[in-house]
Parts: structure tokens; C-alpha cells; sequence
């Protein structure tokens, strides 16, 4: 069962590039669980995910190994950065901003894998741990710092330049 979880149900094994699958199905997700159950069903539902994550990695993954099928952390990471436009557009009143404001999650999808496969400052430190713990907060440091990207860069296009 922890191995179906941390491949969430097969698509860690889809090849090439797993862990962009893994973002992928986690934006569709996200947005649909979003769409359903507004933004408190949608952290629900990362807490949830994230608790999964670190019991199924510590279930699956031995020490230094983090497997490339492995791609719940990338679902944990992705709703953490699809959060940040989510409470914002929600904030602002706009509870189907799924259709409408697309920026929003392609650029959560982007700075997320971004940030994952770059690995600066604490996403690489937390990925040298060499443990099952590493495994999960990697993502969550990425996941952190593409919604804080989101934010910032929102900021500029809609404050600095008006549009």
C-alpha cells in the first residue's frame, strides 16, 4: 500500500521524466479539488498528502535512495505552490479562478519544477540528507519558495506594470 502511495497509484512509473508527471497530475488535482471544495478543501488536502508522503517515503525508501517513482513529495510540493495563487485568488473573492486565471497554476507548475530540479539553497540541502525525510522536503522547500515566485512575480506583472 505505501508503495502505491508514494508512486501515487502507477504514475511515478510513467516515463520519461516521472517527477513531471507526478507535477502534472498534481496540478490537475489540485485545480479540480480546488474547484470542488474551494481552497480550505485543497490544504486539506496537502496536509493530508504531505502526512502520506513522509510515512510512504520512510516505507519505501532506504537510506540514500529517494527512487525516481517515488513522486508524492512532487504532489506535497505542487499543492504547497498551488496554495499561494489559490489563498489569493480566494482572498480576492474569485473562488473559480481555475479557468479564468490559468496563469495562476502554470506558473505554480513552472516555478515548482523549477525550483525542484534546480535544488537551490535549502531544496538542495534538505535533498542531501540521504534520507526518507530529505526525500519529502525538498519538494516542500521548492513548493515553498514557487508560491513565494508566484507572489512576487503577480506582484510585478499586475503592481509595476498594470496589466
Amino acid at each position: 500500500m505505501m508503495r502505491t502511495i508514494a508512486t501515487v497509484f502507477g504514475i511515478g512509473r510513467l516515463r520519461p521524466a516521472p517527477g513531471t508527471w507526478g507535477s502534472a497530475a498534481a496540478i490537475v488535482a489540485g485545480v479540480a479539488i480546488d474547484r470542488l471544495f474551494t481552497v480550505w478543501g485543497l490544504l486539506a488536502a496537502f496536509v493530508i498528502v504531505t502526512a502520506l508522503g513522509f510515512r510512504a517515503c520512510a516505507a519505501v525508501c532506504g537510506p540514500g535512495e529517494d527512487p525516481a517513482e517515488v513522486v508524492i513529495d512532487e504532489v506535497a510540493g505542487q499543492w504547497l505552490a498551488l496554495l499561494f495563487p489559490a489563498f489569493a485568488f480566494w482572498n480576492r473573492g474569485l473562488t473559480d479562478w481555475a479557468l479564468d486565471a490559468w496563469p495562476g497554476w502554470v506558473a505554480a507548475f513552472l516555478f515548482f519544477r523549477l525550483f525542484d530540479i534546480w535544488k537551490p539553497w535549502l531544496v538542495g540541502r534538505a535533498d542531501r540528507r540521504g534520507d526518507a525525510t530529505g526525500v519529502m522536503l525538498d519538494d516542500l522547500w521548492a513548493g515553498l519558495f514557487a508560491g513565494l515566485m508566484i507572489m512576487v512575480t503577480a506582484g510585478i506583472w499586475h503592481g509595476v506594470m498594470g496589466l
